[in-house]
């Protein structure tokens, strides 16, 4: 086998493979190992996100139409680990409908009750064995310690505003204000490199790791994929690796599709614009790009006990000593503990709403510091209605694609959105959060109608880093890969990652690509996939509950 992507869901996989002695695997990834000590460090992670560099391939997205022609930034992983190397570390699965919905569209095998295992096989959770966590996995999970009384200030304000609370987003009940479970283990980001795939290198004779190796094409034979073509820097000679068994795609929501189109799988139209020739007839690869659209609500804070405090002057050597030395204070943090899940309406199914609280002025991808002490509280929808594309917009490989999310096309996004901003307003002012809160910085005071909210969506929002759904499973063969992940129209080739996604999950998206790459390790093999008959979630229970989804409020 070879794969494509030492990313989340190609760690997985690659070890998963080639725990079996007579399968050889060969993992090709265009970026080197996990050594830095910002990917090591959790408090590192506002400065790989805002780069381009070793581990982040630093896209732009194409002028978006409905929020003022504006290219954003769209950092993405490079490197072991992929972007669970250089991602905040927060572990959420989204919502259980979000599965059951998928195997309403015909994709059998993917219903909660189908996926809950391997979430369970993939995490070692700090806090042992359940029906819906799991305790030996490779992927170490923990409980952020709310070790800021901000944290539990937030936590208590969405009381305050009517909001229920939860004990776990990743168990029973994800709706309402509750700590967040993080990728963290003994003060470490705990990646899918950490988890899957160092452990296993140099010890299992036949797994082949070839770092800063760019895949260039699929090779492909009598309707057959039979390798890649692989250069290690661009003007190098390329070289060809052979697969007896499969091809197996990992490059994720941009590259997944990019590579699939540069070996000629996709629309004839956009292939033939750049003379490609077309192998296999696939008119939705690069189609169906969805991504959570993020906001911010910015204050001061009245008290020193912001990241920014933590950190200043000569503080800044005493954490990086600290952590050198122990892995423990402010750089053992992601200062992102606490969030939500919340219904922007009335008479919603499931959350649409998602709160990231970050104790620390977070503004443009952490470019821009504020020399002050602030928190910041982010919010995303979690379904959006608008649909994007990632396409070619040259036939060298080495050459970004042309990323599209269109975000905010849909009305609905628009509106849940507009409502988001004037929850976390509401929010902010509670009584609990009023000793630390001073003067808000984003939107600012100016912003006051509608039209200002939306003016200010259209001008400061940003990718909150959650792209998929560009090589889309389906039961229909107008879907580019099916329910086991194949590519339609090809043998020995498959896409596993979050590309395949169909329709986005409620939460951050890493812990459901690695669950991805677990379970189409079955898949590949010919194993019996597993199955859970743990409870998911009941609607009947959502509706018979006393949590108040949308408070009344005022802007």
């Amino acid at each position: 086998y070879v794969i494509v992507g030492a990313g989340s869901a190609g760690c997985a996989l690659a070890n998963r493979l080639s725990e079996d002695p007579t399968i050889k695997v060969c993992l090709v990834e265009a970026g080197k190992k996990d050594n830095a000590l910002m990917v090591r460090m959790p408090a590192g992670v506002g400065n790989l996100i805002k780069a381009e560099g070793a581990y982040n391939w630093g896209f732009w997205t194409e002028p978006q139409k409905h929020m003022n022609g504006r290219k954003l930034w769209w950092p993405r992983g490079k490197g072991w680990g992929g972007s669970s190397s250089i991602n905040g570390m927060i572990y959420i699965r989204g919502h259980a409908r979000d599965y059951d919905q998928w195997a309403q569209m015909g994709l059998r095998g993917w219903s909660f009750a189908d996926v809950l295992p391997y979430f369970r096989k993939s995490e070692g959770y700090e806090g042992g064995d359940s029906a819906y966590h799991g305790a030996s996995g490779p992927l170490k999970v923990s409980e952020s310690p709310l070790s800021s009384p901000i944290y539990r200030a937030f936590l208590q304000a969405g009381e305050q505003a009517g909001y229920a609370s939860t004990k776990d987003f990743n168990g029973a009940e994800q709706e309402g204000f509750g700590r967040y479970q993080r990728t963290i283990h003994k003060g470490e980001r705990w990646s899918a490199s950490y988890g899957y795939l160092r452990p296993i290198v140099g010890v299992r004779d036949n797994l082949t790791v070839i770092s800063t190796g760019l895949v260039t094409r699929i090779l492909m034979e009598k309707g057959r994929a039979t390798g890649v073509e692989v250069v290690e820097g661009k003007g190098r000679l390329a070289q060809e690796i052979h697969a007896s068994s499969e091809v197996i795609v990992c490059a994720g929501a941009v590259q997944s599709p990019q590579l699939l189109q540069l070996s000629g799988i996709g629309n004839p139209d956009h292939l033939g614009r750049f003379d490609i020739k077309t192998e296999v007839k696939s008119p939705n690869v690069g189609q169906n790009l969805q991504d959570h659209l993020d906001l911010t609500v910015i204050h001061e804070m009245t008290q020193p006990i912001s990241a920014y405090s933590m950190q200043k002057g000569l503080k800044k050597i005493g954490v990086g000593l600290q952590y050198l030395m122990n892995q423990t204070g402010a750089g053992a943090d992601n200062h992102l503990q606490a969030g939500a899940f919340l219904k922007s309406r009335e008479g919603l199914e499931m959350p649409d709403l998602q709160l990231h609280f970050v104790n620390a002025i977070m503004m443009d991808h952490a470019k821009h510091q504020a020399n002050k002490d602030g928190y910041t509280v982010h919010a995303c929808q979690l379904r959006p209605e608008s649909r994007g594309t990632v396409c070619l917009a040259s036939s060298d490989p080495f050459q970004h694609p042309a990323i599209d999310p269109n975000y905010l096309e849909a009305e609905e996004d628009r509106r849940a959105m507009r409502e988001a901003v004037k929850m976390l307003r509401d929010l902010c002012s509670q009584n609990a959060l009023r000793p630390f809160t001073g003067a808000e910085m984003m939107p600012g005071e100016s912003v006051k109608t509608d039209e200002d909210i939306d003016a200010f969506i259209r001008r400061t929002g940003e990718t909150i880093y959650h792209p998929i759904g560009t090589v889309a499973m389906g039961a229909g063969d107008d879907a580019p890969v099916d329910g086991e992940l194949r590519v339609r129209g090809v043998e020995g080739l498959r896409v596993v990652d979050a590309s395949v996604i169909p329709t986005l999950i409620g939460g951050n998206t890493n812990a459901p690509t690695i669950m991805i790459g677990e379970k189409a390790a079955d898949h590949i093999l010919g194993r019996t996939p597993l199955r859970s008959d743990a409870p998911s979630f009941a609607p009947d229970d959502w509706q018979n509950s006393q949590r108040v989804s949308a408070p009344e409020r005022s802007v």
